[in-house]
């Protein structure tokens, strides 16, 4: 965790604890080269320092809705991918990143991969049903190829995503409408590694979970409005938004691990819990300048 992580957590809990609501920890390790044990114990370990209790979820809780773990919510995405399947809106992807990286437009210079459609079936949509896909449509895209592999090799799994506008209204930056078709592509709901993907995973754990608000950076509005139309398709209600500004650093870029100064290991070590917790407090404007506070002088 870093200074961003902890504004954010600070953000979502004061908010959480003004509705009378729980504040769920949910541990998202669906990347098993990344993710270990450890890391989430340290996470469980700085929250508890800063005094940020979590009422539910966490390592070791499993229930009411647990595991919390998504490493251990592998059946619960497996369910929900196929009932996706059904709608006849997923297909194989066998695109390397190298590939779909060589179909981007150099305006598209933010980092962002936009799919191009390479291995989407030809019949791909409304009034397509899962049973009308047949073998030569999944193998032979728009251009005629899958990434130049044969189908029977194991691929990802992406979902179709309608040209049309996703919108909302966001609890911070207000009403928002992103076409999916144009700014993002189809996206992927499971890895050919055979890793879920953020996408699905989240959705499926905030439906199951029964989360009814959820508040992070503004670096995820496209996700939201990624997330929203797999709600509509799985038959869920979704959640409140809040998408809050990051904080960033000197030179005016989004925290990281090369923030050294700013991790909670350094600043564990040089300040107080009341001093931390004002540093986020004064960067989210909850007070006027930065100096040490308890958790119970602020609020939204």
């Amino acid at each position: 965790m870093h200074l961003g992580n902890v504004y954010t957590a600070l953000l979502s809990w004061l908010s959480v604890r003004r509705q009378g609501g729980k504040w769920i920890l949910r541990i998202e390790d669906l990347d098993p080269q990344r993710s270990k044990p450890e890391h989430a114990r340290m996470i469980e370990d700085d929250l508890r320092w800063l005094g940020l209790e979590w009422d539910e979820g966490g390592l070791d809780d499993l229930g009411p809705d647990g595991p919390y773990c998504q490493s251990l919510r592998s059946a619960f995405y497996k369910d929900f991918l196929e009932r996706l399947k059904a709608t006849g809106y997923t297909y194989p992807c066998y695109c390397t990143r190298a590939e779909i990286m060589a179909t981007q437009a150099p305006h598209q210079s933010d980092g962002r991969i936009i799919y191009a459609g390479t291995c989407r079936p030809a019949r791909m949509g409304p009034g397509v049903e899962a049973s009308g896909l047949h073998s030569a449509d999944v193998s032979a895209g728009p251009t005629g190829h899958c990434g130049g592999r044969d189908a029977s090799t194991p691929g990802a799994t992406r979902l179709w995503v309608p040209d049309r506008d996703i919108v909302f209204d966001d609890l911070v930056c207000g009403r928002q409408s992103f076409n999916l078709a144009r700014e993002a592509g189809d996206f992927i709901l499971r890895r050919a590694d055979g890793a879920w993907a953020y996408q699905l995973a989240v959705v499926v754990d905030d439906a199951l979970m029964g989360v009814t608000e959820v508040l992070r950076g503004d670096d995820l509005l496209l996700s939201a409005a990624q997330q929203i139309y797999l709600y509509e398709l799985l038959g869920f209600e979704p959640p409140r938004f809040a998408h809050v500004p990051l904080v960033r650093n000197e030179e005016g870029r989004r925290l990281s691990k090369r923030d050294a100064s700013l991790s909670m290991a350094f600043l564990r070590e040089h300040f107080s819990p009341e001093e931390v917790i004002g540093m986020a407090a004064f960067r989210a404007g909850l007070i006027p300048e930065e100096a040490p506070v308890k958790l119970h002088e602020l609020q939204l």
